[in-house]
């Protein structure tokens, strides 16, 4: 009989983050569908709005969750698909640090944008 085998440690805060924010992406991506596809219709979107829902502060809050959240979601799953791959040792080591990085990149260019539609200057 084949064994089951998961980077993940059940149990582990790795492995109930990658579960919240699961459901946590489920949650908002709903939300976000039903709000710019059956509130407001895809062809209905400007920018003008756009900015106009991201001064709305429960608003901002919430797609910046969603940015974080997916972020983590995303790389965390990557990463551990390729440990349960096999990768080891300094390539793991570096696709850690590498992903990582990249994250980081990800969610503060995220804010930045979120930041500018609504407004906010942070100098």
């Amino acid at each position: 009989m084949a064994e089951r085998y998961s980077s993940f440690a059940p149990g582990g805060t790795s492995w109930l983050l990658q579960r919240v924010t699961a459901v946590f992406l489920i949650g908002v991506l709903s939300f976000h569908f039903f709000q710019l596809h059956f509130v407001t219709h895809a062809y209905e979107i400007e920018f003008a709005g756009t900015q106009a829902r991201m001064q709305n502060p429960a608003y901002y809050t919430t797609m910046v969750l969603f940015l974080i959240a997916g972020a983590f979601h995303g790389i965390n799953g990557v990463y551990n698909a390729l440990v349960n791959q096999g990768i080891e040792g300094t390539k793991r080591t570096a696709l850690k640090w590498g992903l990582t990085l990249a994250g980081i990149v990800l969610v503060v260019q995220g804010i930045r944008v979120a930041n500018a539609m609504a407004g906010v200057s942070i100098v």
